[in-house]
């Protein structure tokens, strides 16, 4: 009896399947981008830098300097359209060590830090609706909470785990389908933003009380510039999903640079709308601008439409983080530089199942230790050497790896990504004078790592 083969006997391994079409990619852009930071960032902004104008300014900065970034990320996506995104996209320019950080630090820091968020902000606003969402199911005696106090655990946090799990299982379940729900959440969403848009510039009255002239120092700026940064950022999260979006080469910069344009364009109307109908101090004193610019208009129930909105919002753009930020720590396992079990696909649904299970109970834990704000704030800093560092990979690769098929370029190459590192850095030596330990203890995060590199890199021979 014949013996099988050695290539008979090894059964291929289950891969990801290109699903998603141009519209799911650029609801991934728009509907991560576009969370709660719309409705609350204009006051902070306006807290720093005192001038109406100013505030336009700082969205403008923002928003090009997102949109060099988009730019220079379309060229990276289109050449190397693999899962993970940046993950990928380092590993070829500097090497599988800055590829590695840039997963460890989003798996166990970045993005499932900003899930927790997203899920609990979820809860915030639709605590105005069941106040007791807000009250204690259950006090562990543990000195994890507030000051070292006892861990208390809310009901809206057992509503934000649960949230998390579900969209995590229904992204599970396929691509195609967290792909057509994107799609939905975020055209409401858009929806309803450009609603309360036309609300407050077709039926609002003008404030009266109007902006005196301020000075604005540097310093004022760069803060609300971070401010606006927050706000736009996930613009580079469709690149996570490079190796599933049909036709990537056009469909991923189309989306990139799409998306980020639509961000753009949608925040600076909205903050047009607040402004005509708000004066500057009451911006600036407002938590919820959005919701007392639409409760000024049509009574107190505009508030409760505006939080509605924003929980439409926050549920896109916490779909849209668990679909693309599970392929990030999948690539680096499917490299060996990962628990391999995360780089696992699952064989019918064709999703990397177990890195979307592990993500989301990771995240499930930080929404219940209540430290996901802090850890995401330590890594700020480091988070953005990578994102510079992955502009330059334009200019790295194309030294490097000149024959590389580029069916897209950076348009206004290499002046554009020279505009992103240059903003990057002015954001990052801003950060380290102003916020110095925290910026430091978001290198020693990222450093820690570095033993597990070490170790999968010699397992891996």
């Amino acid at each position: 009896m014949k013996k099988p083969t050695v290539e008979a006997a090894v059964r291929p391994r289950a891969e990801l399947k290109r699903d998603l079409g141009p519209w799911a990619a650029a609801s991934i852009v728009v509907g991560t981008v576009i969370g709660s930071g719309i409705f609350l960032v204009p006051a902070t902004m306006i807290q720093r830098v005192g001038s109406v104008r100013m505030v336009f300014l700082v969205w403008i900065v923002g928003g090009l300097l997102s949109l060099a970034g988009a730019l220079s990320y379309a060229e990276l996506s289109a050449a190397l359209p693999e899962a993970g995104g940046e993950y990928v996209y380092l590993r070829e320019a500097y090497g599988p060590v800055w590829g590695f950080l840039y997963s460890w630090t989003q798996m166990w820091v970045a993005k499932s830090g900003s899930i927790a968020a997203l899920a609990t902000g979820f809860f915030l606003y639709l605590a105005d609706f069941f106040r007791q969402l807000d009250t204690v199911f259950y006090t562990l005696p543990l000195p994890w909470g507030p000051r070292g106090g006892p861990l208390e655990i809310r009901y809206g946090q057992i509503g934000a785990i649960l949230l998390i799990l579900g969209l995590a299982w229904l992204n599970y379940s396929g691509v195609k389908f967290g792909g057509g729900v994107q799609i939905a959440v975020t055209a409401i969403k858009v929806a309803l933003i450009a609603a309360i848009i036309v609300v407050g510039l077709a039926f609002g009255h003008a404030e009266a009380s109007r902006e005196t002239a301020t000075s604005v120092n540097l310093a004022g700026f760069i803060a609300a510039l971070v401010a606006a940064l927050w706000a736009y950022d996930g613009w580079n999260n469709a690149s996570m999903v490079g190796s599933e979006v049909r036709d990537p080469q056009r469909n991923l910069p189309r989306a990139l640079i799409g998306g980020t344009v639509t961000v753009i364009v949608i925040y600076l109307f909205a903050n047009a709308a607040y402004f005509y109908v708000l004066s500057p101090a009451h911006v600036a004193g407002s938590p919820r601008v959005a919701a007392e610019m639409v409760s000024r208009i049509v009574g107190p129930n505009g508030g409760h439409a505006v939080s509605i909105a924003a929980m439409i919002s926050i549920f896109a753009a916490l779909n849209g983080s668990i679909l693309s930020g599970a392929r990030v720590p999948f690539a680096a396992a499917r490299d060996g530089y990962f628990f391999s079990s995360l780089g696992r696909v699952h064989t019918q649904r064709h999703t990397p199942a177990a890195a979307i299970v592990g993500l989301g109970l990771w995240s499930c834990l930080l929404v219940l230790s209540g430290k996901y704000d802090d850890l995401f704030n330590l890594v700020i800093f480091a988070s953005w050497i990578l994102y510079a560092m992955t502009a330059a990979a334009v200019i790295v690769l194309r030294r490097k790896r000149p024959d590389m098929l580029r069916p897209y370029r950076t348009l206004g190459y290499p002046a554009v990504p020279i505009l992103f590192v240059a903003g990057a850095a002015i954001l990052l030596a801003s950060t380290l004078l102003d916020r110095r330990r925290e910026s430091l203890m978001g290198i020693g995060i990222m450093a820690a790592g570095l033993p597990f590199y070490f170790y999968w890199k010699r397992a891996r021979k």
